[in-house]
């Protein structure tokens, strides 16, 4: 299973990988990019064995060639190992892939999607290559998986029809425990990528009732910055001290632009949270009728949103009841069983084939 250490990714593969074992199946990372920390190397090592392979992102480069080598390096891994499926987190990784083995391409985003959902635009003539080598990636796959129907949407309004496209909603291993709440509000996101609206949020925090407290890097791998003036900006924490401060707040915001799922607010809802979303098509989709909706591009949105919260306690215990409930739609479990049986139909068909030959 490809992974990296700067994305959402690692804690999505993390989660999955843990879950699967419960099903008989054993993982070996293979880390592209840069080198994962300490911890993260500590983290990974007690789900599976992990392999750092001295290859590029695809979204970190700006040349196809800087990516050559990356299908073999991780053909030739899987054969080290006796993989019998190869799961790759980016569908460029599976174009013209050198191997016999079935493999799983999962698009959790990619530039052309970016671009269309935060930019509101073609991707730019510059990154067309990019375009180019997801739908090689995505036409090599055996099957291809989407964590949302939204996004799903997106990549075929961006690639073309997919007929191996299906759907399989993430998950989250975080349990419902209680915690003193406290009167905050609290959101988690990598803030250098304008995706995540970092400075929509910030704004808004000037006047909200409760202090904001933002997580997460503002500065990204390629001079990205966003300034945070506004909010209680705590920078990059362990996953376990970001959802310490997500049990304590009774307001949890994601003001996304651009989400394939959001595991941030998943993880919000299942902590007790009352959520404060960003009106997009996946947040609609996962938490229609458990959230207040704001406009991403409107501050004002977010703090009517927000300070309504903060007023209204019954309103505020409502909407986390429903967050909560809902998010016992999407459990890790079910997500482990469902990508379970995708590996062992592919590893029938294969065994099929081989044996026909």
């Amino acid at each position: 299973m490809t992974v990296d250490a700067i994305g959402g990714v690692w804690r999505y593969a993390m989660d999955l990988a843990a879950e699967l074992r419960d099903h008989g199946v054993e993982t070996v990372f293979a880390c592209l990019g840069p080198a994962p920390s300490a911890q993260k190397v500590e983290e990974a090592e007690q789900v599976g064995q992990l392999v750092h392979l001295d290859a590029a992102l695809d979204w970190l480069v700006s040349a196809e060639s800087d990516l050559s080598d990356v299908p073999r390096l991780i053909a030739e891994l899987g054969r080290e190992v006796g993989a019998d499926v190869l799961h790759l987190n980016l569908p460029s990784q599976a174009a013209e892939i050198p191997t016999d083995l079935p493999v799983v391409a999962v698009s959790h985003s990619c530039v052309v999607t970016w671009f269309a959902g935060v930019r509101r635009q073609p991707v730019p003539q510059d990154w067309l290559w990019q375009q180019d080598l997801n739908r090689q990636g995505l036409e090599r796959a055996d099957i291809v998986i989407s964590p949302s129907h939204s996004h799903a949407k997106m990549v075929t309004q961006a690639y073309g029809s997919i007929p191996a496209m299906r759907v399989i909603h993430n998950g989250s291993r975080l349990e419902n425990l209680l915690a003193e709440k406290t009167d905050m509000v609290f959101a988690a996101g990598r803030w250098w990528d304008d995706g995540k609206n970092g400075r929509v949020l910030d704004a808004a925090a000037a006047a909200t009732r409760w202090p904001v407290i933002m997580a997460g890097a503002n500065d990204g791998p390629g001079g990205q910055y966003t300034p945070i003036a506004h909010a209680q900006h705590r920078g990059e924490l362990s996953y376990a001290d970001t959802i310490s401060l997500m049990r304590r707040a009774r307001i949890v915001v994601s003001p996304s632009v651009y989400e394939p799922f959001g595991l941030a607010a998943l993880e919000a809802a299942r902590a007790g949270a009352a959520l404060v979303l960003s009106d997009i098509d996946t947040y609609r989709e996962l938490w229609d009728g458990c959230a207040c909706f704001a406009d991403p591009d409107d501050p004002e949105a977010f703090i009517e949103a927000i300070n309504r919260l903060a007023d209204d306690a019954d309103l505020r215990a409502m909407l986390a009841v429903k967050a909560y409930e809902r998010s016992l739609d999407f459990t890790i479990q079910a997500q482990a069983r469902a990508m379970a049986e995708i590996y062992a139909e592919l590893r029938t068909k294969n065994n099929t084939l081989t044996a026909a030959e």
